[in-house]
């Protein structure tokens, strides 16, 4: 069985694979993925180590830039 803060701790580590996941894919080390996204470094340190958890709409809109971004490049208008 598990218990409700086992869960609360899964999703919290999901939200951080999530953000890694998101940084990586978009090839940038944490300086510049901080500067891409206007996101401190250190905040991202402490999302993407489990040590503090953004909002769930967060890696959302992180994600929605980056396709934002990529359409805008395939369409020369970025």
């Amino acid at each position: 069985m598990i218990n409700i803060s086992q869960c609360v701790g899964c999703r919290d580590m999901d939200i951080a694979k999530r953000i890694t996941g998101l940084r990586e894919e978009a090839g940038e080390n944490r300086k510049e993925f901080s500067v891409h996204t206007g996101i401190p470094v250190r905040t991202l340190e402490d999302w993407e180590a489990g040590r503090r958890t953004p909002p769930e709409y967060i890696p959302r809109l992180i994600e929605y830039q980056m396709k934002y971004e990529k359409l805008m490049k395939k369409q020369s208008l970025f």
